[in-house]
């Protein structure tokens, strides 16, 4: 079974609707109750099995309440075995502005925390049971920095470090714990981000996704469901502390910070 965080629009729909089709029962969690029940609807429509969940992933208590209701929901048909940690929020402003110390908080809450008490909630039944996997979707921002997302940079980070930290603790335990950061995907997250730099500057709607396309690496932009296959990839897999970059490339770029970098000399 598996529990997806931001799982009503944009990338966390694309991962529930990509792990149903492959026969995973799906907990589709978002703050929006009727959207989510709108995902789940569709996908037990195809065949699927989903459960709709209300969570906001802000909120510990209401985190503790969503898994509570979680258990009560897929007893019957075993445990949450897998966390895919998907929502977040993204906001730019400069660094200075009035209300940045609102916005770090905001940003750490929902990108870094939320994730960190599913994980705090969840990993230790799935050390019992022997076996977990949690896949955390961050960002280029959670490797590199960007001007003006300061906060979102931030929190992205935290995010990466403490997964890289937690992947070691559970080494060898059949748990593991593994990062998806895509750069910029062409998602709902994304057109919204179009249409706030369409407002600020003179670029129309298909100048400014050109300017976000460019800046990929590889010059194109990432799309779902390469988002959504990199998510099933590390849910499937035994890897541990692995970080997946999608870069708008044909190649997903693997990353293994936690395993020590050998020089000419040490081979």
């Amino acid at each position: 079974m598996a529990l997806v965080t931001g799982g009503s629009r944009g990338i966390g729909e694309a991962v529930c609707a990509r792990l149903a089709r492959e026969g995973v029962g799906v907990l589709v969690a978002a703050r929006g109750l009727e959207r989510c029940e709108r995902v789940a609807a569709a996908l037990r429509a195809e065949g699927g099995t989903a459960w709709a969940l209300a969570l906001d992933v802000a909120s510990a208590e209401s985190i503790r309440s969503a898994l509570d209701e979680a258990r009560q929901l897929v007893g019957p048909f075993g445990s949450i075995d897998w966390l895919v940690n998907n929502a977040g929020v993204a906001e730019s402003a400069p660094y200075d502005e009035a209300s940045h110390e609102k916005s770090v908080a905001h940003h750490l809450d929902v990108n870094f925390h939320g994730a960190r008490h599913l994980m705090e909630m969840l990993v230790p039944e799935m050390e019992r049971r022997g076996y977990g996997r949690v896949v955390n979707v961050a960002s280029s921002a959670g490797l590199r920095g960007y001007a003006y997302v300061s906060a979102y940079c931030a929190a992205k980070h935290a995010l990466v470090g403490y997964s890289l930290a937690l992947a070691d603790e559970l080494e060898g335990s059949g748990v593991t714990v593994n990062l998806v950061c895509p750069h910029y995907v062409d998602s709902p997250m994304l057109a919204e981000s179009v249409t706030r730099l369409t407002e600020k500057t003179r670029m129309d709607q298909k100048m400014a996704r050109e300017f976000f396309r460019r800046a990929n690496p590889g010059d194109e932009l990432v799309t779902m469901d390469e988002v959504s296959g990199a998510v099933l990839h590390l849910l499937r897999g035994d890897e541990n502390g692995l970080v997946l970059e999608l870069d708008g490339s044909s190649e997903r770029k693997e990353r293994r910070p936690n395993r020590p970098v050998r020089s000419e000399a040490d081979a």
